[in-house]
């Protein structure tokens, strides 16, 4: 594919600044781009480098474009040069088609109904009694369980696993290996022994959620285990049974969610992050990295660290930490000089006489004789 610069400006609806004809063949980084390609700045430092680069175009905001009244480069001035480099990459992306049809080797059961445009690939198995809407894409290996209902345009990638009842909406993604609607692990304890516990609820995941690779979702024990709509969930994540999570969350890699934790709209769970069971987390809530949560999380507070506390706290706590090895040295070297000071009282004294009993000596050395003998004067006694 290739456009010139001023047919991308026009399609992004941005402003042109540099030569119209400049060609656009390719999209990249901007440590990485070659002549040909578009790359995009949104501060100073980065428009520098891209300048400076190889990159043929640079998506801007209007502002760095003014910054650059002639440009050596073709400079598309929009709102959002982010937004608007993904709308680019979509352009350049190759276009997706699976087909239609039901491949030979796939096993497809009693009562499933299919629309129009569905694509099942090698090896996939469809259990009975499920409802593929239009436009499914089932791939290669893919197991789906009795019952379960895929929304139309969805895309479902190889040998990821749907257990029974499970309900998929619209537009959604689920990457390679991602199992939905494992039994929840629960078990009640009698004696020794672990005595499973049915779980006999279902998953539901709303319309335009992705979900990442070997992802597990577990079905509720009763009730449902839920995903709200636009939700994107990374890969190596465990949401547990029972879990309400709500649309347009960011759930990222090596997350886990414990049963039946709720979790708002909005919410950003960073990498590792762990949630206890039971808890409630506001809308527009953030956990950092590893953070721990194990109490609610009020909307739109930031929370980090384990156990997890509001951000700008938990920093202040992590500098006080920083700072204890050089106060515990000074606390040592306090300890030492108590210690001296005490072995120098002698026995029957009170606690406080080697203090004084010190600054008496070095006052009496004061003010000794030229001879070397002390003084047996007061400054008082002499003037009197």
């Amino acid at each position: 594919m290739q456009l010139d610069a001023r047919h991308l400006a026009a399609e992004l609806e941005g402003t042109l600044h540099g030569d119209p004809a400049t060609p656009i063949t390719g999209v990249a980084s901007v440590d990485t781009a070659e002549p040909g390609d578009l790359v995009f700045a949104e501060a100073p430092k980065y428009l520098q480098a891209a300048m400076t680069g190889r990159a043929s175009a640079v998506l801007v905001t209007p502002e760095l474009a003014a910054a650059v009244p002639q440009p050596a480069k073709a400079l598309i001035a929009v709102a959002q040069p982010r937004h608007s480099f993904v709308q680019v990459l979509k352009m350049f992306a190759p276009e997706q088609s699976y087909g239609t049809g039901v491949h030979p080797t796939a096993l497809v059961g009693e009562r499933v109904r299919m629309g129009a445009g569905v694509h099942i690939a090698a090896n996939a198995i469809i259990a009975q009694d499920t409802v593929l809407e239009d436009g499914v894409a089932i791939l290669s290996g893919v197991s789906i369980g009795a019952g379960c209902t895929i929304g139309a345009g969805t895309i479902i990638h190889p040998n990821a696993v749907l257990y029974a009842g499970v309900k998929i909406g619209r537009a959604c993604i689920l990457h390679a290996g991602c199992v939905i609607g494992a039994d929840g692990f629960g078990y009640v304890q009698i004696g020794y022994r672990h005595v499973k516990v049915p779980h006999l609820g279902t998953v539901e995941i709303g319309d335009d959620v992705e979900i990442g690779a070997n992802t597990c979702i577990d079905r509720a024990k009763t009730g449902v285990t839920r995903i709200g709509a636009g939700t994107k969930i990374d890969n190596l994540v465990h949401i547990a049974h029972n879990v309400s999570l709500g649309q347009a969350c960011l759930i990222i890699a090596q997350v886990g969610v414990a049963g039946s934790a709720t979790i708002g709209s909005g919410v950003v769970l960073a990498g590792q992050a762990g949630i206890k069971d039971h808890v409630n987390l506001g809308d527009g809530a953030r956990v950092g990295a590893q953070g721990g949560v194990i109490g609610d999380v009020t909307p739109g507070v930031t929370v980090s660290g384990y156990p997890a506390r509001p951000h700008g706290e938990k920093m202040r706590e992590y500098a006080a930490m920083a700072a204890l090895p050089e106060a515990l040295k000074r606390l040592r070297a306090h300890e030492r000089r108590l210690s001296a000071l005490e072995a120098a009282r002698a026995p029957g004294e009170p606690e406080d006489s080697a203090i004084h009993s010190g600054d008496t000596v070095r006052s009496e050395s004061d003010h000794s004789s030229p001879h070397g003998s002390p003084s047996t004067t007061t400054g008082s006694a002499a003037s009197s």
